[in-house]
């Protein structure tokens, strides 16, 4: 299994996350001149920290170096500020999970380079996967509905993986709905308790729980 995405081979949002100052391991420069980026990861911050109700926009504005009336420019409310991070961060998730899959050549192997992925971003990306998580609730109606489209459309793409095993033999699955949010949702409540143990690194977290995973809908031993 390969570990972190490297810029040249990462899809758009992958990409776009690991210029943005987001990433763990691609932090913005002290000296970093772009406003909106700034903004970002600021807001990550307070979010994170202080969570969506209680941070206001002052905050977010001096945590990035500027005046509150300088981030309207950038971004109209902190409503704004806290989609585009739901919004790339889901993407992100996405592209490493169905890149984790296309490594694989089966159900068993895709599922397994699935997890791997999806459960390495949350374990190697806390914070925003705190964020993008837990703060998705604060979302307008609208908005929500943005996120939540993102969600489905990641929740199909493993389902359709257990499905396609079911239906070859490969895996045995009592309920394909809760077999694959219960999958999904052990990767995601990572973000939760991995900062509280750092001494498990992201690729031994990920490789356990690929194979936590396989074991789960496994028809026959592995």
């Amino acid at each position: 299994m390969s570990d972190s995405p490297k810029d040249e081979s990462a899809g758009s949002a992958t990409a776009e996350y690991l210029r943005s100052g987001l990433h763990p391991l691609h932090p913005l420069p002290p000296t970093e001149s772009d406003a909106r980026r700034r903004l970002l990861v600021a807001a990550r911050d307070c979010f994170a920290e202080d969570g969506y109700q209680g941070t206001s926009t002052r905050m977010i504005a001096g945590r990035a170096g500027m005046s509150p009336a300088a981030m309207y420019i950038h971004y109209p409310s902190k409503q704004a500020v806290l989609l585009k991070l739901c919004l790339l961060g889901h993407a992100a998730a996405f592209e490493a999970l169905r890149h984790g899959a296309e490594l694989g050549n089966d159900p068993r192997s895709r599922l397994k380079g699935a997890v791997y992925a999806f459960a390495f971003w949350h374990a190697e990306s806390p914070m925003l996967g705190r964020v993008v998580q837990w703060e998705v609730a604060s979302l307008e109606p609208v908005n929500f509905e943005l996120v939540a489209t993102q969600r489905r459309t990641i929740e199909a793409y493993v389902r359709g993986i257990l499905d396609q095993g079911a239906q070859h033999g490969a895996f045995s699955v009592m309920d394909l709905h809760l077999t694959t949010v219960g999958i999904l949702s052990l990767c995601i409540d990572l973000a939760r308790w991995v900062p509280l143990r750092p001494a498990s690194s992201p690729s031994s977290i990920a490789a356990t729980y690929a194979a936590l995973a396989e074991r789960m809908v496994s028809a026959s031993p592995p």
